[in-house]
């Protein structure tokens, strides 16, 4: 594996042999649902920024996070799942699908991101 030349840009997910795990950080009511590319966290842990018009109330923005992230990485609403922080903007989400294929979706979008 290559490493990144810069550190705020490493992999905000995991690889397993059912697709991916991504860890979040959600901003709702951001104005618009994008994913805003990679952030690191004061602990080093790096995340992918992600924001949604929904408000944060009754799982709405949740639920917004989850049809972004199908729709970004072509997969069907019921791959996409979420385990943990269903009350925090730090989130983790499970996405069933290929990983190789998930990883570089995720790739290419954070790296369109970057370079807008």
């Amino acid at each position: 594996m290559v490493a990144n030349k810069e550190p705020c840009c490493q992999e905000a997910w995991r690889y397993s042999a059912a697709g991916i795990s991504i860890a979040l950080r959600v901003t709702p009511r951001g104005g618009r649902d994008d994913i805003d590319g990679i952030e690191q966290l004061s602990d080093g842990r790096s995340v992918l920024k992600v924001r949604v018009r929904a408000i944060a109330d009754g799982g709405e923005a949740n639920k917004a996070v989850l049809l972004l992230l199908a729709k970004s990485l072509d997969v069907p609403k019921a791959s996409v799942k979420l385990l943990s922080g269903a009350t925090s903007r730090l989130k983790q989400i499970a996405v069933d699908g290929d990983p190789a294929r998930l990883g570089e979706a995720l790739r290419q979008l954070v790296s369109a991101k970057s370079k807008d």
